[in-house]
Order: structure tokens, then sequence, then C-alpha cells
């Protein structure tokens, strides 16, 4: 059974830094490409950052230089170190491989870790 448990969001003020972390319970982890995603109110959820098999990182254009997405495939953990954080990151944060498309690889997700970025 496919799991994903987020965690190591919070409240934080602009300007600060998080890390997220997410373990997965996937068979074969180490295969498979892992992505962040997030959801804002209102909006759709979107791919924020994705990491390979071989560890190639892509990230979208709005994180790119403030997120480093990385991953620890001995204990199927993948990372989302946050820096210079913008009110406009608020949303709830979600992990999940991804298919060759960028779109999200299994239909189950986990709960989410709510990132605030506010004064």
């Amino acid at each position: 059974q496919v799991q994903f448990v987020e965690s190591g969001g919070g409240l934080v003020q602009p300007g600060g830094s998080l890390r997220l972390s997410c373990a997965a319970s996937i068979s074969m982890f180490s295969l498979y490409t892992m992505g962040w995603y997030r959801q804002a109110p209102g909006k759709q959820r979107e791919l924020v950052a994705a990491i390979g098999s071989a560890r190639t990182t892509n990230y979208a254009d709005s994180v790119k230089g403030r997120f480093t997405i990385s991953r620890t495939n001995a204990k199927n953990l993948v990372y989302l170190q946050m820096n210079s954080l913008k009110p406009a990151d608020t949303a709830v944060y979600y992990c999940n491989a991804v298919d060759s498309q960028l779109r999200p690889y299994f239909g189950s997700w986990g709960q989410g870790t709510q990132v605030t970025v506010s004064t």
C-alpha cells in the first residue's frame, strides 16, 4: 500500500526558511522520480520540485534558486529545503512520485503539511 507522510511545515515570516520531509512507503523507492507539490487555497495542485533516480533536479520557475529538493534512498525519504520564503509560497505541501509527463504517479496522497508565510 502506497503511503506518504509529510512533515516540517509551519508558520514562518517572509524571508525565513523551512525544511520539509516526506516518508514514502513505496517498493523500489530509489527507482522513482519523486516530487514536491503544493496547493494554495482556491488553486490547483502544482509541482514545485522533482528529483530523479540519478538525483537530477527540476524546479518550477517560481521557486528556482530558493528551494532545494534532495532524497535519502536508504530511508525512503525526500526533503525540500525552502529558503527566502514569500507569502506566495503559502500552501499545503505534498509529496508523490512523478511520471514522465510530470504528473503525480500515484493516485493516493498524504495529509500534506501546511506552510504559512506571513508577518
